[in-house]
């Protein structure tokens, strides 16, 4: 391909931001977990994804820390700091289950942070670990069926910092998805999601698979 040809291509395919997202103007962080069994039986395992490889034992993973408007959120903002380092990165695939995982929450989440990589993933790392999984809901050798509403009752009883209207439960396409905590920018404290982050999966009888 011709340079001139390729760097049209590459202006055409990158993400740009948008000029109202200005890193670090944001009101309050999504912190999102996601259940890899369901993400790998959906699309990971066709995509040949070593996250869903056997014998993983990846369970609920840190999907992101999303900064967030109180209606909607910003994404690729331009950024003075650089990308994380290879090392940053290696540490958080502990909880990130892959180094383009991360690479990508920074692209398109924390570039919005405004803060350095090393910080952002720090809190990113912080507010997970602040997080109680439901023993119900880490091991179970077969798919099961439950509701959102059983997933978000057994986040909230072995959380009690947290409150119904700081947790959502999303689904695709009949299985259970993620579960989505607000938190506060400057505590990381839970606080009341707002807008589209406020909307639950209704789902009574959602997929479950086990890890593997």
């Amino acid at each position: 391909m011709r340079p001139l040809l390729f760097a049209l291509f590459v202006t055409l395919i990158a993400p740009v931001s948008r000029a109202e997202d200005i890193a670090g103007r944001f009101d309050y962080y999504i912190l999102a977990l996601s259940w890899s069994p369901n993400w790998c039986a959906r699309e990971g395992d066709a995509r040949g994804s070593p996250q869903c490889d056997a014998d993983t034992g990846f369970g609920w993973i840190l999907h992101g820390l999303w900064p967030q408007y109180l209606s909607g959120w910003p994404e690729y903002c331009a950024t003075e700091h650089h990308a994380p380092s290879p090392d940053l990165v290696t540490k958080m695939t502990e909880i990130m289950p892959s180094a383009s995982l991360v690479n990508h929450q920074w692209r398109k989440h924390g570039t919005c942070d405004g803060r350095t990589p090393l910080r952002y993933f720090a809190d990113a790392r912080h507010a997970f670990a602040s997080v109680k999984i439901p023993p119900i809901l880490r091991r179970h050798r077969e798919t099961i069926t439950v509701s959102a509403a059983q997933v978000e009752d057994a986040f909230l009883a072995d959380n009690p910092a947290l409150g119904r209207d700081s947790v959502t439960v999303t689904c695709r396409e009949g299985a259970i998805q993620e579960v989505r905590i607000c938190l506060d920018r400057e505590t990381l404290l839970p606080r009341s999601c707002t807008g589209r982050a406020a909307r639950d999966c209704m789902l009574d009888r959602a997929t479950f698979a086990p890890v593997r």
